[in-house]
Formats: C-alpha cells, structure tokens, sequence
C-alpha cells in the first residue's frame, strides 16, 4: 500500500497538468522525458531566490547574509564580469577555494553571466591547480589565500578572505567595494542546453577529467530533489501535499559539509537557494562546532559523506533535532542506515547515488523505504533510464543479475571537455557507462561495486563494499576498506585495513565476516591502521594507496 500511494504522489506531480509535468522531447538527437516547467536555467534559480528578500541565507562563523544581498552582490559581480572584465558567453571561470560564503556569490554571478563555472578541487596541489586551470581554459579565478599561494600569476585573480594580497591579485573587498549598491542581472540569453559547469572527476587513477554539465542537466538535477521532497514530505502528511511555498512554514536549514566544488555540495547549495534554506558551512570538519550549529541556528538537515554523518551522529543530541541526513559521494554503509533510525526522533536517513557525470543522484532513497532496504540505493528518478549490461558484451542481463550499470536522461552530462577519447569510451549513444557494478530487483538498485574494484579470488567475485558492509556491523570498527593483494595462486587474495574505535584481534573480526559471508569472501589479512584511512575530499577511499602501501 505505501508503494502503490508513492507511485500516485509521484504520477501527481510529474504526470500530464501536474506542478512538475514530465514530457517527451528531442535533447541533442535522443529522445528524453524532461520537465516543461520550473527553472530552465541556473539564472532563473538565482532571479526567484531573490523572491525572499531578508530572509537570511548564508552562515559562516559571524557572517551573515540575507538573499537580498545575496543576489546584490551576484548582480553587480555578474554585471562586473561582463563589463570590467570582458568575458564572453561560454567563457570559464574557476573556483578554488574552501566553503566559504562567497562560494555561492561567485558561482551564482558566473551563470548570470552566461560564462562556464569551473570549481576546483580545494585540496589539490600546485600542479593539479595548474592541470585544471590550463585545461579548462579559464580566464580568471577566485580563489582563498591558500589557493592563491599556488596559482600562477598568469591568470587574473581576485583573492577571497585573505589579507593584504599579492602584487598582481585583486582583493575580494575591493571588488565588492566597487559594485552598485543596486544592480540588475545582466542580458544575457542563456539557454537550458548551454554549458553551465565543468567539474572535474575525483582523478583517482590518472588525470582528472572536466565533465561538462549544461543548464538543463542542473535544472534536472535541482527538480529531481525538489520532486523527491515533497513526495516525502507528502507521505508524512497522510498522503496530502502540504502548501508549495507557504511563507508561515518555519525555515529550513542544512548544514553543509560536503564541498562545493563536489557535486553533491553544489546540489545542497542550489537547492537551498532556490528553496529558501537557510546554508551553514564552517571551515573544516568538527563534529563539536557543527553540533553548536545545528543546535544555534535550528538547522533541519545536515548533509556529507557517510564517514562525516558517521561522526556526526556520535553527537546524538544535535542530530535528534533534525529532520534528515542526507548522504553520497561513497557507499553508505547499511549499519549507518540504522544507527540513525535508531536515534528513535523519526529523524529521516537519505541516500543519492550518482556521479560527477550524472550531474548527482540519479538514483535516490530515502525515509521509510530506505530503512526497508537499507543495502539498495532506491529507485531512479523520475526522466532517468537505466540498463544493467555484462561489461564485456554490453548485452543487457536479466532482473537480479549483476552487470555493469548505465544511465540516460537530461541529467547527464555531455562529454568530458578537451577529452573525445574519454568522451567516446564512457558515452555511447546517450548512456553513460558508470563503471559500477551493480543488480535491478523489483525495480530497486543495489550496487555492489566499482567494476575495477572487484576481488578475483580463484575465479570468485569478491565485492569490496559487500565485505566492508559486513566490517562495519562490528562495534569496534570505525572506518575500513577491503583491497586485493597479489596471491601466486588465488590471483588474489581479500585483505581489509581497519581503524578501530577500541581494540580488537583481527582474528575476531575474520570470524564476524565469516559468520555472515561466505568463506571464500573472509579477509585473508586483516591490518590495523591508527591513522584515518586516505579519503579524497568526496569521500572515497584512496585503495590504490592502501594497496601499495601494504603490497610493499
């Protein structure tokens, strides 16, 4: 009964005369379901946002900023970057720096614009700065203090939240300093199909490639959470949608941790914006501060990868003030699924899976159904297709068997800028093979893992994050990875790198995965590492590391 009700919530808003309707339409040669209304551009997503005039938008530490302002300073910088600075349509301009709240001001006034937003990994080096930089084309950057230091004077820079800047670099004062107290959004025409973002992949083997995201694939994205929560909000009001909009409804809030520079951190961004929440960020993790904020500011969400959510649910009184924890960019551990359940508040656990790529989830759990089937990923949503298909024949294989997963819609990106090869070899006539493993089963995804992060034991498949699922039931067990080792005649062999919140015997954790795997699944070699295990800042795990560092 509580599906057949989510699939009337959904057919109500998405269905022919519904608030979100969903059609068929020619997208560059492919026929796709795509939304008639709602915003078409991410322009359109700022202009509305401006609709909430004093309400305030942006928290970091003492700095406050009402969406009035917001979109001032997005106006006049817009205007600023056209004008001053003589960019063009299609031009890029790269971010770099932390989740500061200028973040959002400078990537809202690139589309105003009608320019490409280039956000860059705040935690890569000089030369990957220099990669992304020189790769992408860009023609001016903003970056913090930190990043300055490494970026070559070549490009124009504007220096955010640093002191006295170098010679050569703009300080951020002075150019808002320089902008209209009023100012109107430049005109431009921007259309969906245009260029919006180019975001480069985690590069965890090789050089990061830029995917290119239009304005339809983030409006697709930003409706697709918009469509998700009010089906949800909807099952939590006996089946009736409550008022779209209604200005007496308390604000929400997130608490964002995941960077912005990641897609998932800019789907909580702009989603905020075009929603009305109220955006905390703080300057690195702590569980503590972020606790305080929650609390503080009456935020109702928070949102990160699973290890930072697995930290933050350790604050148990914060964390029972929420509505949600929403979480993505790594496997979310099913056990996590639960601990937050069992907070016992009716706090609602969320799950999106996705990729750079896929412009975030293209899949998504939530809530009740989520608690149900903790170890699926959920369902597509809405304009999505999916085909699982054997990786070495790319035949489609039936219900329940595991193959390769591709997606297709109006949330995929086009191509890998500057990369046709790349482009050619993960984009075939509209799909996008993802590289991950995984089954469809009554119409619920699991995925198993990544296609090259298989354990080929004696010719049995051992699934990494199947074996790391089973580790983390075990209470003593903080973060783990499981990794293949060379074997002379297995081909390989499991081994699993643990860091332990109280101590325990690898022995005793063999015997947990032996009692809920099969025997041939059970790590062979169980190391205890006292260091947190390497993470890119999206939250995956750095295996090759790992591999490496244990191989020798």
């Amino acid at each position: 009964m509580a599906e057949d009700l989510r699939e009337r919530l959904l057919t109500e808003l998405i269905g022919p005369g519904g608030d979100f309707e969903i059609v068929e339409q020619d997208v560059g040669g492919i026929p796709m379901r795509v939304y008639t209304g709602g915003p078409a551009t991410l322009r359109d997503v700022v202009l509305f946002s401006s609709g909430y005039g004093d309400r305030e938008f942006l928290v970091y530490e003492d700095f406050r900023c009402s969406f009035a302002e917001h979109f001032r300073l997005v106006a006049g910088l817009a205007r600023c970057l056209r004008e001053e600075y003589g960019l063009s349509s299609g031009d890029r301009v790269a971010i770099a720096m932390r989740n500061f709240p200028e973040w959002p001001v400078v990537f809202f006034a690139i589309q105003a614009a009608g320019l490409v937003a280039v956000p860059l990994n705040a935690w890569w080096t000089d030369a990957e700065l220099r990669y992304g930089l020189t790769d992408s084309g860009a023609k001016l950057v903003f970056a913090d203090a930190e990043r300055t230091a490494l970026i070559d004077r070549e490009i124009p820079t504007v220096e955010v939240r640093g002191g006295t800047p170098a010679p050569g670099v703009r300080a951020w004062a002075e150019l808002v300093a320089s902008l209209p107290e009023r100012a109107e959004l430049p005109d431009v025409d921007i259309s969906p199909d245009d260029d919006a973002t180019i975001m480069y992949t985690s590069g965890t083997t090789g050089r990061p490639k830029g995917a290119v995201a239009t304005h339809r694939n983030h409006c697709t994205n930003l409706l697709n959470t918009v469509v998700a929560r009010r089906v949800h909000a909807a099952l939590a009001n006996d089946g009736v949608f409550p008022p779209l909009g209604d200005p007496d409804a308390p604000q929400p809030g997130v608490l964002l941790t995941f960077p912005m520079f990641h897609i998932a951190g800019l789907t909580t961004m702009y989603f905020a914006t075009l929603s009305g929440a109220k955006l905390a960020t703080t300057y690195r993790w702590d569980r503590e501060v972020a606790a305080r904020l929650i609390l503080d500011e009456g935020l109702t969400t928070a949102a990160g990868v699973p290890t930072v959510m697995r930290d933050l649910v350790e604050q148990g009184e914060a964390v029972r003030k929420l509505d949600g924890v929403n979480m993505g960019g790594a496997p979310v551990p099913p056990d996590l699924v639960h601990r937050i359940d069992a907070l016992g508040t009716g706090v609602a656990p969320a799950n999106g899976y996705g990729l750079t790529e896929t412009t975030s989830a293209v899949v998504s759990n939530a809530g009740s159904y989520y608690l149900a089937r903790a170890d699926s990923v959920g369902r597509c949503v809405p304009g999505a297709d999916l085909r699982v298909v054997d990786p070495a024949t790319s035949d489609e294989v039936a219900d329940g068997e595991i193959g390769e997963l591709w997606f297709r819609g109006p949330n995929i990106v086009r191509g890998y800028w500057n990369n046709p090869q790349a482009t050619a070899e993960s984009f075939v006539d509209g799909w996008f093979r993802t590289g991950d493993l995984g089954y469809v089963e009554d119409g619920w995804v699991h995925v198993v893992d990544r296609l090259k992060d298989v354990v080929i034991r004696g010719g049995e498949n051992v699934y990494c994050a199947e074996v790391e699922a089973a580790l983390f039931e075990h209470p003593a067990v903080l973060d783990c990875a499981v990794i293949g080792l060379p074997h002379p005649k297995l081909g390989e062999e499991v081994a699993a790198v643990v860091n332990l919140r109280t101590p325990v015997e690898p022995a005793e954790l063999q015997e947990h995965v032996a009692a809920r795997l099969a025997a041939f699944k059970v790590p062979a070699h169980v190391v205890v590492r006292p260091d947190p295990l390497p993470r890119t800042p999206t939250g995956k795990v750095l295996k090759r590391q790992l591999r490496d560092h244990i191989g020798a």
